[in-house]
């Protein structure tokens, strides 16, 4: 039969000091569960914060091609970011960002949210339908913009072929190739891609709502608009909060579909600041500049989401 160990305390338990040899239990649940988060904190560092210091370090040091072989760098302090917010480029690109999110947002949203309101209700068919919306977001980005590339295409595209058949000839456009309208085709792909994301956010939000708030409102004489008004749109307000602040840092980071659609053209009506953070790192061969233009994108969405966690913590403290 197995001897059981005895305990071994310290300390005078007569005095309430008695504790078990090793730690107490608090501490040794803290370090059990530092090792078992160990591999994921080693990942992160790895993959997040190594890249993030070394785009830093980079930042601020005098870099181009040539240098990366050699490994002189010369350190310039602030002179790469002078060099940036001093360059027309670069606020044209920020200009077109904001534009291009912009737009993104007021329509993903929008249409994402007439959808949750559309599936769910229970109708025939919905879950097909619901999970046909979601091909949108599940296809690669490079996909995507190929799909619209070629749907765009003046020549041989599906709008334009279109507006052929139903006989609307005179609208017929060069998409892609006009500097008025490339923009605002990049930004239908991107709603494309970004309304089933919004779409099945706001479908948890409006499930958890309770059916008897709404039963309420029409027994007191609420109409469909009244309820939506007065029921619905503030009990969504902290899950449109929270989709808007994703689809912002989602969307200002876009590279790859922008990339695919127009490379930033023409004339640069297209060039986002990814894009721009692009051209001066891997075509200009500026590393030292493209990666102070890095540190500068990832200025505006961290700071709308440190606004919306202190905005969080102000409302969990008042409820």
């Amino acid at each position: 039969m197995k001897v059981r160990e005895p305990v071994v305390f310290t300390g005078d338990p007569a005095a309430g000091g008695g504790r078990r040899r090793g730690g107490s239990l608090a501490t040794r649940r803290t370090r059990a569960g530092y090792g078992m988060s160990a591999p994921a904190l080693l990942f992160l560092g790895a993959t997040m914060l190594f890249p993030l210091v070394y785009n830093l370090w980079t930042s601020v040091h005098q870099v181009e091609i040539g240098d990366l072989v050699t490994g002189d760098w010369a350190f310039n302090g602030a002179d790469n970011y002078d060099a940036v917010v001093s360059e027309g480029a670069f606020w044209h690109a920020a200009r077109i960002s904001l534009l291009f999110t912009a737009g993104s947002l007021v329509f993903q949203f929008t249409i994402g949210f007439a959808l949750a309101l559309l599936f769910v209700r229970q109708f025939p068919l919905a879950g097909l339908f619901r999970g046909l919306m979601l091909v949108a977001w599940l296809l690669p980005p490079i996909v995507s913009g190929t799909l619209f590339r070629w749907m765009l295409d003046a020549d041989s595209g599906a709008y334009n072929e279109l507006l052929h058949t139903v006989g609307l000839d005179a609208l017929a456009h060069n998409w892609l190739t006009d500097p008025s309208t490339a923009l605002p085709g990049v930004i239908a792909a991107n709603v494309w891609v970004g309304v089933p994301f919004n779409m099945l956010l706001l479908l948890v939000g409006l499930q958890s709502i309770d059916p008897t708030l709404y039963e309420a409102a029409a027994i007191d004489g609420a109409g469909p608009w009244q309820r939506l008004r007065h029921v619905t749109l503030p009990l969504m307000r902290p899950v449109a909060a929270a989709v808007l602040l994703l689809g912002l840092v989602y969307t200002f980071k876009v590279f790859d579909l922008v990339f695919v659609l127009t490379g930033g053209g023409p004339v640069d009506s297209t060039t986002v600041l990814p894009l721009y953070v692009y051209q001066s790192a891997f075509k200009l061969f500026q590393l030292g500049r493209g990666a102070a233009a890095g540190t500068l994108l990832l200025l505006v969405p961290l700071v709308v989401a440190v606004l919306y966690v202190r905005r969080l913590r102000k409302e969990g403290a008042a409820a």
